[in-house]
């Protein structure tokens, strides 16, 4: 008697190029390993230097008219603006048809986002109280919504998609807020000519988006946005909010278009870059002694602490009062854990200590203050959702 054997296949699909550039998770991971790999190479003797001083490298060309002229500059005030653009593309659709599509429902991010300025500024102000480190009030102030996305996306479908709005949203405000800190406190007056500039550019692509149906108004819509971005850059207020206000000008059926054709550059190429060029931090013995510090103190305590006190305190005071009607019960340990991860600061806690400071070490200890605290945050922000989220899981599996 005859047996009829079917092979069994027991080969596991191969993870592809594509399933890596698909998955939500991919962002997060090479955040990562770019910041892991740029904190060593600044570390390791002969190379760090070189390291370090390629991402200030100057460009006489652009500095002579007056433009970002060193590469980290060109990262951060042009390359960021498309994340920005990108980032705020989601806002807009969700501000329009989406999570965030009533008045209350925005004012949510919104007032937790003030509420996560307020709070880290005031526990530095106590921290470093009678010290000469106070103007540094606003380093822990700012999320770094890359880091912090990133982050969060290492969770999957696990997270909720109205908890990344949440937190996008929120890190956007918040980074509007850092902006004007900045320009209002650290800076000298925005240029209100160049802020005229801005102010036509925004005219005439709303006219452009009412009347024109054509190719042209694409080619006319981007081009007004770069000369938004260059009168934005020139008006002394950072230039990424160009990319702010051009995806909130942008129609919401249009959307889709644009975020095909900047996912990957973005996700792939840009915020790589980023981590890379803003984490070549140097560690050394006295940076680290200096932890103790007041100001290190005041730094890692206002990330750390103040971020999730203030944006949970928020979301609790908002609820209670009914100034807003959330679909379901609020989930406090999901809305910890996002406020933990709005504790990364990074890359405009990082320039807010450049400009608080002027002596070197000091911007060194707040800078190292930043990178502890942030490391932290994800570390603990992180954990703390995946145990949330498995615990979740497991309770959805026994029902």
């Amino acid at each position: 008697m005859s047996q009829n054997l079917h092979p069994v296949e027991t080969r596991s699909k191969k993870f592809s190029l594509s399933d890596f550039l698909h998955d939500s998770r991919s962002v997060g991971i090479l955040l990562l390993l770019c910041t892991v790999a740029s904190l060593i190479i600044t570390n390791l003797p002969g190379i760090g230097e070189g390291y370090n001083s390629f991402w200030e490298t100057e460009i006489p060309f652009l500095r002579s008219i007056n433009l970002p002229h060193s590469i980290l500059h060109i990262i951060n005030d042009t390359l960021m603006a498309l994340f920005f653009f990108q980032v705020g593309m989601e806002i807009k659709r969700e501000s329009v048809i989406g999570e965030l599509s009533s008045p209350s429902r925005m004012m949510f991010p919104m007032i937790a986002a003030i509420f996560g300025v307020a709070f880290p500024a005031i526990i530095f102000l106590i921290s470093t109280k009678g010290t000469i480190y106070q103007n540094g009030w606003a380093i822990p102030a700012a999320t770094d919504i890359a880091f912090a996305l990133g982050i969060l996306s290492l969770l999957g479908k696990a997270i909720p998609h109205s908890m990344k709005i949440f937190l996008a949203a929120l890190a956007i405000i918040d980074d509007l807020c850092a902006i004007l800190i900045i320009a209002f406190f650290y800076g000298d007056r925005p240029e209100f000519m160049w802020l005229l500039g801005v102010v036509a550019c925004i005219i005439l692509i709303l006219l452009i988006i009412k009347y024109m149906r054509n190719p042209l108004a694409r080619v006319l819509y981007l081009s007004l946005g770069i000369v938004m971005w260059y009168f934005m850059y020139q008006s002394g207020i950072h230039a990424t909010f160009a990319g702010v206000i051009l995806s909130i000008l942008l129609p919401v059926k249009k959307i889709p278009a644009y975020e095909k054709a900047l996912v990957l550059p973005v996700n792939f190429l840009i915020i790589p870059i980023f981590a890379l060029a803003n984490t070549s931090i140097f560690i050394n013995a006295s940076a680290i002694a200096n932890l103790s510090s007041e100001l290190s103190i005041g730094v890692i305590l206002g990330l750390l602490v103040g971020k999730p006190v203030g944006i949970t305190l928020a979301v609790y005071l908002m609820t209670y009062a009914r100034i807003i009607k959330l679909k379901t019960k609020p989930d406090w340990m999901m809305f910890i854990g996002v406020g933990i991860l709005a504790g990364i600061g990074f890359t405009m806690s990082i320039f807010v200590s450049m400009l608080a400071f002027d002596d070197k070490t000091l911007q060194d200890t707040a800078k190292l203050a930043v990178l502890v605290a942030s490391t932290l945050s994800m570390i603990i922000g992180y954990t703390w959702l995946r145990i949330v989220t498995k615990k979740r899981q497991s309770q959805m599996k026994k029902i």
